[in-house]
């Protein structure tokens, strides 16, 4: 933390306040007197440009509760001059809530450019075409998903109720992962179309498939999880909240977000967790 702060172009106070927290409770969690929260963790990583996985384990792939994005889903590092890179996080930022909130086929160069306040010519020096706003868009949403789990996760032991909280964390709720659920819905329409767009996609969800399997084989070393094969159960319950998401997304009578958590946790006390 203190890195990252030594590398923000402006004040510790300016740091606190673009994070939403106090400077006084900024100074306490560096003095070792408070704790930050997970929600401020993956604020602090964000602002700073780094991963959750760095600033509790001092590497982005380091190993821990959460799978680590392979390279190709990761976020295109900023550039490196602070004017450069807090104009990239913008258009980023723009980019990203226009295509989970119009889909992409209705975001024009010109609309995120009119959204930041800048020109199209800027949007295309960071971004050249419109697809790489597609993808980076996605890889933000993957990258955005590992520091919200590693946040969460880092701290709870019990398998089975860090099984629990993933699939809390994967719930379509109104705001950020409603959000993110767009884009993935997009980005598997885009994959199925166009094979170009695979490797990126498969690259993204094998991440969190890996962070689904390694939480059950690890309720299983600690006999809480029956002894089914991992993988097969990973597949079961990652279809069942594809499936369950897209039906809550698209609005499906009868499909709610507590509709949806409900039969996921009936679905993991009745195949997952040993009798």
């Amino acid at each position: 933390m203190r890195q990252v702060l030594r590398e923000y172009r402006g004040s510790q106070r300016a740091f606190a306040e673009q994070i939403g927290l106090d400077a006084t409770k900024l100074s306490k969690s560096l003095n070792g007197t408070r704790r930050f929260t997970a929600a401020e963790l993956t604020r602090i990583a964000e602002t700073g440009d780094v991963t959750v996985n760095w600033l509790l384990n001092g590497s982005d792939d380091a190993e821990t509760v959460a799978a680590a994005p392979r390279r190709s889903a990761l976020r295109h590092r900023s550039p490196d001059r602070p004017e450069e890179a807090g104009r990239y996080q913008q258009i980023l930022d723009a980019a990203w809530h226009l295509i989970a909130e119009r889909g992409y086929h209705s975001v024009r160069i010109a609309d995120v450019a009119r959204e930041c306040g800048t020109s199209p010519a800027t949007i295309h020096y960071h971004f050249p075409g419109r697809d790489d706003l597609l993808t980076e868009a996605l890889r933000h949403s993957v990258r955005q998903a590992f520091d919200r789990q590693v946040a969460e996760l880092h701290s709870i032991t019990d398998a089975h109720e860090r099984l629990l909280r993933l699939i809390e964390l994967q719930l379509p709720t109104p705001g950020p992962l409603r959000l993110e659920w767009s884009i993935w819905l997009q980005m598997w329409n885009e994959s199925a179309l166009r094979p170009e767009m695979r490797v990126l996609h498969t690259d993204s969800y094998t991440r969190w498939h890996e962070t689904i399997a390694r939480t059950i084989q690890e309720g299983q070393h600690q006999g809480v999880f029956a002894d089914t094969d991992a993988q097969d159960l990973t597949m079961m319950l990652t279809a069942l909240i594809d499936g369950l998401g897209i039906q809550v997304l698209t609005e499906r009578p009868g499909r709610s977000v507590e509709r949806m958590r409900q039969a996921l946790h009936d679905f993991v006390e009745r195949e997952i967790v040993r009798k």
